[in-house]
């Protein structure tokens, strides 16, 4: 006998995320290892030309980020060291509004190498040092969360730039499984501050003070966060520090859930603004690490949470 299969359009009341909704959380928690990819290499998905996806590839890369948030692409041939290739595979995916941040280029996408001028030596991201854990754009304001992302490798480094990648769904299901309070104590509006940002005695950007975790009007979870251990207040509860410490611990694991990857020319990473970070690295005479970053207001269209019964 055949099942007909429905899917439960969700919105925040419904959202397996709220603490309340404790049946709709273990059968999406269910779903969600069901089949979970366990490498690294099960993320990549190969396109022919990043400005005319054919469906096969479209589907392949929805799927995973459907499931896990994020994919990674590899260009087999054709333009991969502009910034259209960026742009055409944001657009196929629905995402369209670009953050125009603080050290972005003049189109909004932002050129990540080591910068030794400008106001970009002042970030660790233009050094080759080590990036911790974080999402991007934890220091934006409510209403400009980047839901979206694109990361895309033209000249990776001569030795390290490794990246480390972690579903943020992953993250959330890891400390509710250990003590459900610790997502109230993250989803806190005032768990997590991060000081206005000053240069030269200016102010350029102002203090943000917002939760770790929230869900938005269709029921999706979104994380901001950064492992940094400066600049940055956490809410002084001890549960809040509980559930921190927690987080940590996760993170500096080696749980099969934390993906291993260094991209490669004409590769990217495309996701919902997961977790990161990434290692040291090493430029030489031929090797000059360039990767282009964008990213978006938007969620990756069609990756909404849904429930299947």
């Amino acid at each position: 006998m055949q099942t007909n299969t429905v899917t439960t359009m969700l919105d925040y009341n419904t959202s397996p995320f709220l603490l309340n909704n404790v049946s709709a959380y273990r059968y999406w928690r269910e779903q969600k290892l069901l089949d979970y990819p366990t490498t690294g290499a099960e993320l990549l998905v190969e396109i022919e030309n990043a400005h005319s996806l054919n469906d096969g590839e479209y589907q392949a890369l929805l799927q995973l980020c459907h499931k896990t948030n994020m994919a990674i692409y590899s260009i087999k041939q054709g333009d991969y060291e502009s910034k259209q290739s960026v742009l055409s595979i944001g657009r196929r995916f629905g995402l369209e509004r670009l953050d125009n941040n603080l050290c972005a280029d003049e189109d909004a996408v932002t050129s990540l190498k080591i910068m030794s001028e400008g106001r970009h030596t002042g970030y660790i991201p233009y050094t080759n040092k080590p990036i911790s854990w974080h999402t991007d754009g934890y220091y934006n304001k409510p209403e400009e969360q980047i839901r979206g992302m694109i990361l895309h490798c033209v000249q990776n480094a001569a030795k390290g730039g490794e990246n480390l990648l972690l579903d943020h769904e992953i993250a959330y299901l890891h400390l509710r499984d250990h003590n459900p309070d610790y997502i109230t104590a993250l989803m806190h509006p005032q768990a997590m501050t991060i000081p206005p940002n000053i240069e030269a005695g200016k102010e350029i950007r102002p203090e943000q003070t917002g939760p770790v975790f929230s869900i938005d009007s269709l029921g999706n979870l979104h994380m901001r966060y950064t492992a940094r251990k400066r600049n940055i207040a956490w809410r002084e509860d001890a549960l809040t520090q509980e559930a921190v410490a927690c987080l940590t611990e996760f993170l500096d694991s080696d749980s099969p859930y934390i993906f291993r990857h260094a991209l490669q020319p004409g590769e990217g990473y495309l996701g919902n603004n997961v977790l990161h970070n990434r290692t040291v690295f090493e430029d030489d005479e031929v090797h000059h690490r360039l990767l282009y970053r964008a990213r978006y207001f938007d969620r990756i269209s069609n990756t909404d949470v849904r429930l299947s019964t």
